[in-house]
């Protein structure tokens, strides 16, 4: 078997629409109605929407590399990021401080040109510095680059990329691939999902860099999203990915096998659909979420708020576990009885229905109320 980059047609793409153009037509109408909700929304409100957004992007880019970070370090990286911390909060961890600079410079850069320069720019922030690796460069060295699974000694060989001694040469003509299809080029590509598309399969083939490939693809192709639709896109990619990450790494080898890639054209497109009503479902949440405290606010005290206002921040999926008097008293720095009493007291209001009983019982946000 060949892959996508031994073929001779490589790498002229052909493409096959007809089964994409409704799924194409459908994210216009949702990415139109994102735009206008979030016109009429207050500053804040829209501020907060995106960092939420962000946040999800970075938790779940990560996720799918099998590095999971913590959501608050994640949040006071692209806070501190966004100038929103004065001081700036304390990030832990690096890998947390990184992935939170490549969001914030992904969006702030989107009407750039993509350059050598700015992948290893977002290569540097990902992944600092190590002696293992060539970081902020291309991959070196003679043995194959491939994507596998499973144990060593049995593993399963996915894809191989090409030989290291040919990707200055590929990275350059993707490179002018990419810029040469933006908006006004002489290539130019008017459809958002299909340049970005084509930009995550056409990278990810190369697998340019010696690890992070994944992570810079995946902001490639918000890139290429963002700067198609004239303004930073908001939508979170790898959290629509990550709902089913084995149809993503299915889909991606598929492709790599052929230089006919409709069928991924195709499932690029329905990933960025359900990105995009997922992210009006988030921007609606948060409109509910600011109504809900103007309501109830002078209801709670400075704890009962402290709480509530985590439980929020996990997003629609909800609060993991739900709250328990362990963790009300490890947000709040309280007494065990003083979380009881509080805890009954938002049981009391209905903002927190309680499960379970005894020593199990937790509490959930009663989402009807928000």
């Amino acid at each position: 078997m060949k892959y996508n980059w031994e073929l001779p047609e490589w790498p002229d793409f052909k493409i096959q629409l007809n089964k994409s153009e409704a799924m194409l037509y459908a994210f216009t109408l949702e990415t139109g109605e994102v735009n206008g909700i979030l016109q009429t929304l207050p500053p804040d409100i829209q501020q907060e929407a995106l960092l939420q957004i962000m946040i999800s992007e970075a938790v779940k880019t990560s996720e799918i590399e099998g590095e999971f970070l913590s959501r608050q370090e994640i949040m006071s990286s692209i806070r501190n990021n966004l100038g929103l911390n004065i001081p700036s909060d304390v990030v832990h961890d690096r890998r947390a401080s990184g992935i939170g600079e490549l969001m914030i410079d992904v969006r702030n850069s989107f009407k750039e040109p993509l350059t050598q320069k700015k992948i290893w720019e977002w290569h540097k922030a990902l992944l600092g510095s190590s002696n293992r690796i060539r970081i902020g460069a291309w991959r070196k060295g003679d043995e194959p680059m491939q994507v596998i699974s499973g144990r060593i000694g049995s593993e399963t060989v996915h894809f191989e990329a090409p030989p290291s001694s040919r990707v200055p040469a590929e990275m350059e003509h993707f490179i002018e691939w990419f810029n040469q299809t933006a908006p006004g080029g002489s290539r130019e590509i008017n459809s958002a999902p299909v340049r970005s598309a084509i930009a995550h399969l056409y990278f990810e083939s190369i697998h340019p860099l010696e690890d992070g490939n994944g992570r810079i693809g995946r902001a490639i192709a918000e890139k290429a999203l963002s700067q198609t639709l004239g303004r930073p896109v908001l939508l979170s990619l790898s959290e629509a990915i990550e709902i089913d990450r084995a149809a993503y790494y299915e889909a991606l080898k598929k492709a790599q096998q052929s230089n006919d890639i409709s069928e991924w054209i195709n499932y690029f497109v329905s990933v960025t659909l359900t990105a995009q009503r997922k992210a009006k479902t988030l921007v609606n949440f948060t409109l509910q979420k600011t109504r809900f405290f103007d309501k109830y606010k002078e209801q709670l005290n400075s704890r009962q708020q402290k709480a509530i206002i985590k439980m929020l921040d996990a997003g629609t999926e909800g609060f993991k576990g739900g709250m328990t008097a362990k963790k009300y008293i490890s947000i709040t720095k309280t007494s065990k009885a003083t979380a009881t009493r509080d805890l009954q007291e938002l049981s009391d209001l209905e903002i927190l229905i309680a499960a379970g009983s005894g020593r199990s019982v937790h509490y959930d946000l009663n989402f009807k109320l928000i």
